[in-house]
């Protein structure tokens, strides 16, 4: 099965929503302290973080060294964090290495916080042309993709797999188009295509896109004109995440 997931280069969403998502992560620890259930097993847990640090404060990021080395017990003089180094390594208990993670976390958290912090504040006048939630607070930012040359059977095991009602197609070079579960059901129920037709057959080209920092309004009219449930979402010409229906009906859903 040909698969990737890598954006064609590394990007960033807007800061609130970094932070909102390491604070979603820092609260997900807490429950290997005793305060809740785990809903995963640490492993799994720190491989997540790892690359949620990654993906947002870059992957040569000294606190992502801090954050492997908290596994060990270690991070804390990596971290300001001095009075609570180890006095030696390999004695730490499990409770210590996970509060070491925590610390970790927080000063992430802060980092962001600063950079929010020293950006120019926004004139009044883009603030009147931004009304609302913006579309990059509601996108799912996990991308999910698939080769053009894979199959409609792939295809559709995936959409099941993941719980997608769409997957970006690529060239192994660029995002080239998307596929959805009614173009599926199009080519393979209308249409009668065979399952071991290659995707690229009937994909949707090129790919829709609109900028995070739109409002999501403007994501409905879009979908509306171009008569899809899909969008990709972009920053600075890169792809960071994806917008459906059912992202807004959720938004939606809770404002109502």
């Amino acid at each position: 099965m040909s698969m990737t997931r890598a954006t064609p280069k590394r990007a960033r969403i807007s800061l609130d929503r970094s932070i909102e998502r390491l604070r979603k992560q820092l609260s997900d620890l807490a429950a290997y302290l005793g305060k809740g259930i785990p809903t995963r097993d640490l492993e799994e847990f720190d491989q997540e973080t790892e690359r949620l640090i990654a993906d947002l404060l870059g992957d040569t990021s000294e606190l992502l060294d801090a954050y492997e080395y908290a596994e060990f017990g270690e991070a804390a003089g990596l971290v300001n964090l001095t009075d609570e180094a180890p006095e030696s390594a390999g004695v730490e208990s499990q409770r210590q290495r996970l509060l070491q993670r925590s610390r970790v976390l927080e000063s992430c958290i802060a980092e962001l916080e600063a950079r929010r912090a020293a950006e120019p504040k926004p004139s009044q006048a883009s603030r009147q042309v931004l009304i609302g939630p913006q579309v990059a607070e509601h996108m799912s930012a996990d991308i999910r993709s698939l080769s053009q040359d894979a199959s409609l059977r792939e295809a559709g095991q995936l959409m099941e797999k993941w719980k997608l009602g769409s997957l970006l197609l690529t060239d192994n070079q660029a995002y080239v188009g998307f596929i959805t579960d009614a173009i599926l059901a199009r080519a393979v129920v209308a249409k009668g295509l065979n399952a071991d037709t290659a995707v690229k057959v009937c994909m949707r080209r090129p790919v829709v896109a609109i900028a995070g920092d739109r409002p999501i309004i403007e994501a409905v009219r879009m979908m509306k004109d171009e008569a899809t449930r899909h969008l990709a979402v972009t920053q600075d010409g890169s792809i960071i995440g994806v917008i459906s229906v059912s992202n807004i009906l959720r938004y939606y859903s809770g404002v109502v």
